[in-house]
């Protein structure tokens, strides 16, 4: 069988804060090495091999994140079958049947493998081996689930229990969903060794699961069907009807349907999988030194034991001296200290800055935009310093502002830029100014990426003093 890839994009960036925000969630951080966590899960479910066959992947994701996402593949050279987006987050369940409803309306066969883009799955040969596994029962009828084995008493992951012993890692009927046990219950399921971590992710024909969802959550294939067949094209991206949308219960696949099919079967998965959803994981998946130790970017580790240091700033230096069971993450805006044993308590983190209303709480440093990205260097009380990157080939918009010029220092590249009707190309070592009120618009006409500084200078140097008369990306 050829097997659609669906990559569920979305996420709240909580748990591996300040890394991770609602503006730029952890599976587009490079957090186990120079790729992300996103793109290692496309490559993971591309290509082919002995077992397998994949199509291009559908990802699901919101509007926020879309250039990311093509962004992020076209860096590794995959190129999406689909990027469906999401008018708001829906949960689980109406993104599953969406995929479905869309997979299907391109194949009447077509067999989906759903999968979140934030997990680590290091033997991908292994993982190729189950999903074949699984397929001998998706020809069944069956909605297929995979089981880590469990390596710990873990309390942070919902547990699956067999309804038998597996036998060479064949697909097992699913006995029950175990939610998010406490320590004792989770040691108790340990010890049972017919108890499996939930992976979330699911092998299935569509046409199977949108028929556990007409008999399970009939009233979600309404609102999801219409947010599907009524989608918009716009730019390569597939955009659902936001109203039917917004009419989809908040729910996810597994108290939806899950929990309520009786045609499941769990294949279990032997190796190593995390999905990185603490910092303490970040630590155990880094491979800690002979005490414990894991120390990445500017970060010194001295006497320290079962501990994480990590500098994800160019321009920050963390140096941790007698330390034990600690971990502390630096970033140029803002830097977490905690115990190792309060990783889940991280979230706590952001709930407090939001409730401070200050930025660092969703806002990553850098903004990512469709053309590239900037950052803030030095905010005053009339001036802002940037540093912008543009790609190559990249536009930004024409526009004007109401309440601040600005300077523009080119120190990469080459920009050609247009102010008014004068249009011109700024080389490395050469400015121009932007007057108030004037019509403008930066270009990267080259191939390699362009950088400049921007200083702004006015009453006012918000994002939203705005104003756009053309745009390639379509924004308003």
């Amino acid at each position: 069988m050829t097997i659609m890839p669906v990559i569920l994009c979305g996420g709240s960036g909580t748990r591996l804060w300040p890394l991770s925000r609602k503006s730029y969630p952890k599976q587009f951080a490079p957090l186990m090495g120079e790729e992300t966590l996103f793109q290692a899960s496309a490559k993971r479910l591309s290509g082919g091999g002995t077992t397998l066959q994949f199509t291009s992947p559908m990802v699901l994701s919101n509007a926020d994140f879309r250039f990311i996402v093509t962004e992020q593949l076209q860096a590794i050279g995959i190129d999406p079958g689909a990027i469906l987006i999401e008018p708001e987050g829906r949960n689980t369940a109406p993104a599953v049947l969406a995929a479905a409803l869309h997979a299907q309306a391109q194949d009447p066969k077509a067999v989906l493998l759903v999968a979140p883009s934030d997990h680590v799955v290091p033997d991908v040969d292994a993982f190729h081996a189950a999903v074949a596994r699984g397929l001998t029962a998706v020809e069944q009828g069956q909605l297929v689930t995979f089981g880590i084995t469990p390596t710990r008493a873990e309390t942070a992951y919902g547990y699956l229990e067999l309804a038998e012993t597996p036998v060479d890692g064949a697909p097992t009927p699913l006995r029950r969903f175990v939610e998010k046990p406490d320590q004792a219950r989770a040691a108790e399921m340990l010890a049972a060794g017919n108890f499996k971590w939930n992976a979330g992710i699911f092998l299935f024909r569509a046409a199977d699961m949108i028929a556990a969802f007409e008999a399970h959550a009939p009233e979600l294939i309404a609102p999801v069907k219409t947010a599907v067949d009524q989608a918009k094209s716009d730019l390569g991206f597939l955009r659902l009807d936001p109203e039917s949308w917004a009419g989809a219960e908040d729910i996810s696949i597994d108290y939806a349907v899950m929990e309520k099919a009786s045609n499941l079967s769990v294949v279990p998965f032997d190796e190593a999988w995390s999905d990185l959803g603490g910092w303490d994981a970040v630590w155990q998946e880094s491979g800690p030194d002979d005490q414990g130790v894991v120390a990445t970017g500017g970060a010194t580790a001295i006497d320290c034991q079962n501990t994480l240091l990590r500098a994800d700033s160019e321009r920050m230096e963390v140096v941790g001296i007698g330390l034990e069971n600690v971990m502390a993450i630096a970033m140029n805006d803002a830097v977490l200290v905690a115990d190792m044993s309060r990783a889940q308590d991280v979230k706590k983190a952001v709930t407090a800055l939001k409730d401070k209303q200050v930025s660092q709480a969703t806002q990553f440093p850098k903004d990512h935009r469709p053309w590239g990205w900037f950052e803030s260097l030095v905010v005053g009380g009339r001036f802002q310093v940037k540093r912008i990157l543009v790609h190559p080939g990249a536009s930004l918009s024409l526009q004007s502002h109401v309440h601040r010029s600005e300077h523009w220092i080119v120190v990469e590249g080459t920009a050609r830029v247009t102010v008014d009707n004068d249009v011109k190309l700024v080389t490395e070592n050469e400015s121009v100014y932007i007057p108030l009120g004037a019509v403008h618009r930066m270009e990267n006409p080259g191939k390699v990426p362009m950088v400049l500084i921007e200083v702004q200078t006015g009453s006012y140097v918000g994002e939203d003093d705005i104003i756009r008369y053309e745009d390639v990306y379509a924004r308003s």
